[in-house]
């Protein structure tokens, strides 16, 4: 097969002038063309007219033949490697591997073992997607939070309440990245997300993807248990022995309290399971502080990112403009744009009572009036102070509880010119905010300490070089963003194991993932190595 970069057409193309295109590259007819693969597929704006890059691979009538004779330095030969599940290892299980969260971590793990014959146990403190979407659009509405299913915990994750972002940076050398790519395919995804450099999926997209994830596990054996909430972890000479875990559901009391045998226990607990990290801390599962940023949505209207990414007379048949910002406050602290979301929403994404914290959400169709990002900046543990490995997750509370305060339970809105004022604002410009929940005007500003909201505004107006229009007066603020990551670090070895024997954290929650495709990885990186060490006989 050969593979051809850097292919650029007009975005009013058809597929047959890709493929004349491609053949002029090989110096070589269409009828020689077998067949033509997109690879990858971007958007070139950065001269006008806007065009669409392609990478493509070719299979051609007499190859060998044709590739004596290419010149061309965007062809190359290539061979497609298929992932591999490792063999199975020889130490003997007497329980099912357990598996505790669903999100896209755990969501793998569980499939990958499913599939390996490990039959596994998922535990999910959540509802179902479906049942968890009605809970949140309910907290969204009337303000009513559900602790244990919301924006942050259920079936999906977080990610199933956000952009839905599915590239990632992780190196893909052993085809896992293609293997999510291809199951969320599978499971109903549309099949752009193989080729789009920038691949998202929708919120209503994501939640009918991942019911088909879920039945395909229990198809093959597995086990899910929702509404079930790890309360201990047993161990017994530096190994796992079982868990304990407690119904959530108010209906259930009967059996509210259950102890489960395991010898294999997978944690892909997300960013936001505070009561977990302090559990683990109680039993001094190695941990560690870890950076990560805090800051806040900013939203523009999508025609004004559109113009200035694509022109003012870009074609409306192009997707919706994002844009990556990154700047150094002077105080030397990286200020960056994070989730940025084009035609989206800024959504209440609590999970704690009297705490509020902000996240970005789109639909697949990304057809909201607003563009809007995390403007964030870096924060080292140095910041959090004290030698306590919870010390970050205590200065994402306190700014989470300094938002609530400033809205009055509701997210506080306040427009970039009062925030640089240092006033309240009293009503909206030109921009009305797409925001699920209430909103009110408070101080988003004072939630911050000077440091970081000083470095905030810096960064901020510095990206009117890049973006004419960003620092606006009636840009709209709101906060907090505070969940960009897990402020702790579960340590693990290269087998993926912590010093205790049997436990495998993995994930965002664990401090090793920052997104969807990138989390769902590690989750099959768990697997893996659960499977190598474990045989399936006598599950």
């Amino acid at each position: 097969m050969i593979q051809i970069t850097q292919l650029k057409l007009p975005v009013d193309h058809s597929r047959e002038d890709l493929e004349r295109q491609a053949a002029r590259e090989l110096k070589v007819t269409r009828e020689q063309i077998l067949g033509l693969t997109v690879s990858r597929k971007s958007i070139d704006a950065r001269k006008k007219p806007v065009c669409y890059v392609y990478t493509v691979d070719v299979e051609l009538k007499a190859e060998q033949k044709v590739w004596k004779r290419i010149h061309s330095r965007n062809a190359s030969r290539i061979e497609r490697k298929e992932y591999r599940f490792p063999v199975s290892g020889q130490e003997k299980l007497s329980h099912r591997p357990v598996i505790v969260g669903m999100g896209p971590a755990g969501l793998f793990c569980g499939l990958m073992l499913a599939r390996a014959g490990y039959r596994p146990l998922i535990l999910e403190r959540g509802e179902r997607v479906r049942e968890r979407q009605r809970t949140v659009d309910r907290f969204w509405e009337e303000g009513v939070l559900a602790q244990d299913s919301n924006v942050q915990f259920g079936e999906g994750g977080a990610g199933a309440f956000s952009d839905g972002k599915l590239n990632t940076l992780v190196k893909d050398l052993k085809g896992r990245g293609r293997l999510v790519l291809e199951t969320f395919v599978k499971a109903g995804a549309p099949e752009e997300i193989l080729w789009w450099n920038k691949p998202h999926l929708g919120t209503d997209v994501l939640i009918g993807v991942v019911e088909r994830i879920r039945e395909e596990i229990l198809s093959l054996g597995g086990e899910i248990r929702f509404r079930t909430k790890l309360t201990d972890i047993d161990t017994e000479g530096g190994a796992v022995r079982g868990v304990r875990v407690r119904a959530v559901s108010p209906q259930d009391t009967e059996n509210a309290e259950e102890y489960i045998p395991c010898e294999a226990l997978i944690l892909a607990i997300g960013h936001s399971a505070r009561d977990t990290f302090a559990m683990l801390a109680g039993k001094n599962i190695p941990m560690e502080k870890k950076a990560f940023a805090v800051g806040v949505r900013i939203e523009h209207p999508q025609v004004l990112i559109n113009e200035d990414q694509y022109g003012k007379d870009y074609p409306r048949s192009l997707p919706a403009a994002s844009y990556k910002l990154t700047r150094k406050a002077s105080g030397g602290r990286g200020v960056y744009s994070f989730c940025m979301c084009p035609g989206g929403y800024v959504v209440n994404a609590s999970s704690e009572e009297g705490l509020l914290a902000v996240n970005g959400m789109s639909y697949q169709a990304r057809d909201g009036r607003n563009a809007n990002s995390a403007m964030i900046v870096t924060v080292r543990p140095e910041d959090f102070g004290g030698s306590d490995v919870l010390a970050g997750m205590e200065f994402q509370r306190r700014l989470e509880r300094a938002a609530y305060r400033a809205g009055e339970g509701q997210v506080p809105v306040q427009l970039l010119a009062d925030f640089q004022k240092r006033q309240i604002s009293r009503c909206l410009g030109e921009i009305e905010p797409c925001i699920k929940g209430k909103w009110s005007f408070g101080d988003v500003r004072g939630i911050f300490p000077e440091e970081l909201f000083q470095a905030l505004e810096e960064g901020i107006f510095g990206c009117e070089q890049i973006l004419p229009g960003f620092s606006r007066g009636d840009a709209v603020l709101s906060g907090v963003e505070s969940r960009t990551s897990s402020p702790v670090r579960i340590l693990r070895n290269e087998e993926m194991e912590s010093r205790v024997k049997g436990l495998y954290p993995c994930g965002e929650g664990a401090g090793y993932a920052g997104g969807i495709t990138s989390a769902a990885m590690d989750g099959i990186k768990a697997a893996e190595a659960v499977a190598a060490r474990f045989q399936t006989g006598g599950l």
